[in-house]
């Protein structure tokens, strides 16, 4: 794969220009929902259409089904515990998976009727898991299984950590999308990516101020996208945006000022921040998943000594 760097602003050094990705993988169908656990330096993504969870392996540079069948798994994450929680577009529902390896499911209804087809999830420091509810899984048998929303609303949801009791939060948005917490968690920018019903529909990311009482205040859009659409984002721990385009990834401001692009020649769908100094960006095109090292890290969302650091 040829890929092209471009610097919008050169006084912000966050690519090693030199640098080519290298392919992890090249024989997917669709990736997405990239996650990386550091306990065991490993990296976790989905291929929704196969139906399968697949692992790469830091240490040994290799790559094996993690799980299979998958639900048509799509988005996943890494609890403060190190838990993989997963979005599951077949089932309808976001599981966590223990230690052991057993599934527990945390959410698939909505006030008694079955949620969309969760998307992306981020947990938060007090523990509380926040989803994306679109209905890419329900549209077709492509991503998921063919369905009617009994929702009527795709929506963004918080699941209470305590009492396992589901609210949405964010009820304004047409196909929410990706989500990220700013570093101190005051913010949350999410993703509408309804651009793919047509090129009337929003494509942008939204900022919502979070109350004291953690409840989303919409404060409009940071950027709009000009490359295709967003889908997946993750912000490093200077609370620049790192989003996946049409052309590859472009990195802003959390004012929505584009810092630089990384041009990979073909669209990337979902992305993240991996390795032991959280400088690999691993980036998820529909057939091939990539990773590039940067000048940057990833927020540190893992308990150390028994507080979020």
């Amino acid at each position: 794969m040829t890929m092209r760097y471009e610097q919008t602003d050169p006084t912000i050094r966050i690519f090693i220009l030199h640098e080519e990705p290298e392919v992890i993988f090249g024989d997917g169908r669709w990736n997405e929902g990239p996650c990386y656990l550091p306990a065991s330096r490993m990296f976790v993504w989905s291929d929704i259409p196969e139906d399968r969870l697949m692992r790469f392996d830091e240490i040994s540079g290799t790559v094996c089904a993690f799980r299979t069948p998958s639900h048509h798994a799509n988005g996943n994450t890494v609890d403060r515990q190190g838990r993989l929680i997963t979005c599951e577009h077949g089932t309808r529902r976001v599981t966590r998976t223990e230690f052991d390896g057993t599934v527990h499911i945390l959410a698939d209804r909505f006030e008694g009727r079955r949620l969309n087809s969760p998307n992306d999830v981020i947990v938060k420091s007090d523990g509380s898991i926040w989803f994306s509810d679109p209905t890419y899984g329900i549209d077709s048998d492509y991503f998921g299984n063919l369905g009617e929303s009994e929702l009527g609303v795709a929506s963004v949801y918080r699941l209470d950590p305590v009492t396992s009791t589901v609210e949405a939060v964010i009820t304004s948005m047409i196909q929410p999308n990706g989500l990220a917490f700013s570093r101190d968690e005051s913010r949350l920018l999410v993703v509408d990516s309804a651009r793919t019903g047509g090129p009337h529909l929003p494509a942008h990311i939204r900022l919502f101020d979070l109350s004291s009482k953690g409840r989303p205040e919409d404060r409009g859009i940071v950027v709009e996208a000009s490359a295709g659409l967003f889908d997946g984002i993750r912000l490093d721990d200077q609370d620049r945006i790192w989003a996946a385009t049409g052309e590859g990834v472009h990195c802003y401001s959390f004012d929505g000022r584009l810092l630089g692009k990384i041009l990979t020649g073909g669209p990337i769908i979902n992305l993240c921040f991996g390795g032991p100094k959280r400088n690999i960006l691993y980036m998820c095109g529909p057939r091939e998943v990539l990773r590039v090292p940067v000048r940057a890290r990833g927020q540190n969302t893992f308990l150390e000594n028994g507080k979020a650091s």
